[in-house]
């Protein structure tokens, strides 16, 4: 379960995304263009300490870009190569905002899902102190890896950032497709994803074990 505040952030994400995607080797659309939500989804951290939220967007006439994020409240060791910027919470604070392709603990996330055939996590907003269950705006699944051990990741040995960017870590490869265009397939246990527009499924990333 995802439990989210209603607040206001200070730039918001789509503002750090557009300043942050043009400098981007797999990213292809203007450098200039407002940054459009498509869509997106969540997974839970285990933990309950890091946000993890993956968005599908767009920038003028580009492609869908799948752009997975992760939202900490202290940086992140190490990882300042992967930091897209600073926000302002009016609830939660300054929080730290990566890409999560660098963040061991969506890496562990997403191949819980992919594995286990999950999919996303189940949102919820604080009203009032009450919960209330937020439609989601897409709906992911991993495929399942019969017979398999969950991979246990204990961190990140390399990132290749690319189409796909490639996460290797100590037990399992990750590729996270970052334009969702026809003809992204690979062999493997995948995650596929539809939204408002895209009824079928289209893979989102791959697992393989190491």
């Amino acid at each position: 379960m995802a439990l989210l505040h209603r607040a206001e952030l200070r730039p918001t994400k789509l503002e750090l995304l557009a300043a942050w995607l043009p400098g981007r080797g797999w990213y292809r659309g203007p450098a200039d263009a407002d940054v459009v939500r498509v869509a997106a989804y969540r997974f839970d951290d285990p933990a309950g300490a890091v946000g993890i939220e993956t968005m599908l967007v767009s920038a003028g006439d580009g492609p869908v870009h799948q752009v997975p994020l992760t939202y900490r409240d202290a940086p992140l060791d190490d990882g300042d190569g992967w930091l897209i910027g600073t926000t302002q919470h009016s609830v939660l604070g300054q929080r730290w905002v990566y890409d999560a392709c660098g963040d061991s603990v969506y890496a562990a996330a997403l191949a819980s899902a992919i594995y286990t055939g999950g999919g996303q996590a189940e949102e919820f907003i604080e009203v009032d102190g009450r919960l209330e269950r937020r439609e989601p705006t897409m709906f992911v699944a991993g495929s399942g890896v019969e017979d398999a051990d969950l991979p246990v990741i204990d961190g990140i040995r390399r990132v290749v950032e690319d189409e796909p960017t490639l996460i290797v870590t100590n037990s399992v490869q990750l590729a996270v497709v970052r334009r969702l265009e026809d003809g992204n397939r690979l062999p493997g246990a995948a995650l596929t994803g539809t939204w408002n527009g895209q009824p079928t499924p289209v893979p989102l990333a791959y697992a393989a074990t190491r």
